[in-house]
């Protein structure tokens, strides 16, 4: 293991002095970016989409109000880019703010992107039978209204730091026309689901399941059109094979690679290593609905019985951190000395002991009133990290007599499991938002209930400093009430906090990108752009309005 950790850490240092992000743009427009990815999405509407996949394609097809910076400045609006909205204003007593459209913004279809669709957006939201797992998100907004065609006002129940931010960044628009009087199944069915209609610099092309997504430039776009002429995104569930596609020049981009592929990727000479910043961490989730991992004494013994650092280096070698909570060391709320659930397998054995969980009849797999200490563990089959992290948690946890069974689970069983709370435990990751924000419906109880709180974690006092955070007018008084929340959470062991990943893309070097933010590397594909003399066969398609 050391080896193979010295070998891939010199590979990075070789080739990040020269593969950053390059800021230089051709002048014309034109070619195809393939980008490769591990599986479907579920959905292309936004407001039901929860896999990484589905919000990069929505970023791209639909715009917000307004976008966030590349300072990742959440607080106030400062930091803030028009999108649809070309100006904004606060009213006198800051409980609201109209968005004045951009008159030359248009849908997809032709149509003019009114405020209706504003107000539509966040109906369709925080519909309780969409069940949009967005929706505890905008819980501070009190309702949107359209004074007039194209003025959107967003009213607040009270003043905070983040009004701004939770008016704009979760709720990218969508054609009212397109969807009206459509929720729940109905909405889940909907063509729009795999055929959507946008307001952004790429527009929906086709779906071929399985296979791809396309999208092309939309020509005649209000921000100008991209510099590309399309993206697709290759699917590609297995990891070799998406390798394979990239060394043979079938695709462009791979966002994730595996610490044991790198040095494969590395050698290709035609290929730029990009240490990209990410806000990503995986755990293991407990879910607390059930009868077993409903004792919280329970969950701290597993907890101590895991000795994550090696679980994350066998996993990831150097290229990541091992997590320190619900949140990411790049967010300046997040207080890096977070106390842990230490490691000691000792300690862990006499914790089952004292709860009366023994082996009883030496097969190895403690009991406690007739019950195994036994648990199915999901994981999805695309990530070779998580799987690898599953077969070592396994292993571990056998040790101090508690048998795992890994349910490996393609994407979409995996997302129903999740999303029906159908599991005992899940091996999951979240690419968090710019704001720790997102906490509330990641693992605040209101999220339990349509939102992404999937493990159903309720603690009142987690809620509380959650809420508190978001609120602190300061930036000590955010990052005061969020250690509190983080230490809460720690202290119940909702989850094992496994990892937090450093992004290692590998990008053709006949691609010219521009500023890859740590929240969404792709918020700025629509500038990336290829040389002329670089393009190949499937650059040259045709596009139009």
């Amino acid at each position: 293991m050391r080896a193979a950790l010295v070998s891939a850490s010199l590979v990075l240092v070789a080739l990040t002095a020269c593969s950053g992000d390059s800021t230089t743009a051709s002048n014309s427009s034109g070619g195809t970016l393939v980008i490769s990815v591990g599986g479907d999405p579920e959905t292309l509407l936004p407001p039901l989409a929860s896999t990484t996949t589905g919000q990069l394609i929505g970023d791209l097809i639909y715009d917000r109000l307004a976008e966030i910076g590349d300072s990742l400045d959440t607080v106030g609006d400062h930091g803030f880019q028009p999108r649809l909205a070309k100006t904004w204003d606060w009213s006198a007593d800051s409980l609201s703010i109209t968005f004045h459209l951009d008159h030359a913004a248009k849908w997809h279809d032709g149509k003019p992107v009114r405020a209706s669709d504003v107000a539509f957006t966040y109906r369709l939201y925080t519909d309780t039978a969409n069940a949009s797992q967005f929706a505890a998100q905008l819980a501070g907004i009190d309702s949107v209204t359209a004074p007039d065609s194209a003025s959107a006002k967003v009213w607040f129940h009270e003043r905070s730091p983040m009004q701004f931010y939770d008016a704009v960044n979760t709720m990218l628009i969508i054609p009212e026309h397109q969807l009206a009087n459509l929720s729940g199944k109905d909405l889940q069915s909907a063509p729009a689901a795999r055929a959507p209609i946008g307001s952004g610099r790429f527009r929906f092309r086709k779906w071929n399941a399985g296979q791809s997504i396309e999208l092309v430039a939309d020509t005649a776009n209000y921000r100008g059109r991209a510099s590309l002429d399309r993206v697709v995104i290759a699917i590609a569930a297995d990891m070799n094979t998406a390798i394979t596609r990239l060394a043979g020049g079938e695709a462009d981009v791979l966002e994730q690679i595996p610490a044991a592929s790198l040095p494969q990727v590395a050698s290709d000479t035609s290929l730029h290593i990009i240490l990209a910043p990410s806000l990503d961490y995986n755990f293991m989730q407990f879910n607390v609905a059930r009868p077993l991992f409903a004792d919280r004494e329970l969950r701290r013994a597993l907890t101590m019985a895991l000795d994550r650092a090696s679980i994350v280096r066998n996993a990831y070698d150097s290229l990541a951190d091992v997590a320190i909570g619900p949140t990411v060391r790049a967010y300046p709320t997040t207080d890096a000395l977070l106390k842990q659930i230490p490691f000691s397998r000792e300690a862990a054995m006499r914790a089952l002991d004292s709860l009366g969980w023994k082996d009883t009849n030496g097969d190895g797999i403690r009991e406690s009133n007739g019950r195994k200490l036994e648990f199915r563990l999901g994981v999805p089959t695309v990530s070779k990290a998580r799987n690898a992290m599953a077969t070592v948690i396994q292993q571990q946890l056998k040790q101090v007599g508690a048998n795992v069974i890994i349910d490996a689970l393609d994407i979409p069983r995996f997302v129903e499991a999740e999303s029906t709370h159908n599991f005992d435990a899940v091996l999951g990751g979240w690419h968090v938002e710019p704001s720790p924000g997102g906490i509330r419906q990641t693992w605040g109880s209101g999220g339990i209930d349509g939102g992404s709180n999937y493990g159903s974690y309720r603690n009142a006092s987690f809620d509380a400093h959650v809420d508190s955070a978001l609120s602190a007018s300061t930036l000590a008084g955010r990052r005061d009430h969020f250690t509190k929340a983080y230490q809460i959470i720690n202290d119940d062991a909702a989850a094992v906090w496994l990892a937090e990943p450093k992004r290692v893309m590998a990008v053709h070097k006949r691609i010219q990108t521009v500023g890859m933010r740590p929240d969404a590397w792709w918020a700025n594909i629509a500038d990336w752009s290829i040389p002329a003399d670089k393009r190949i066969a499937r650059d040259r398609i045709a596009t139009g309005r």
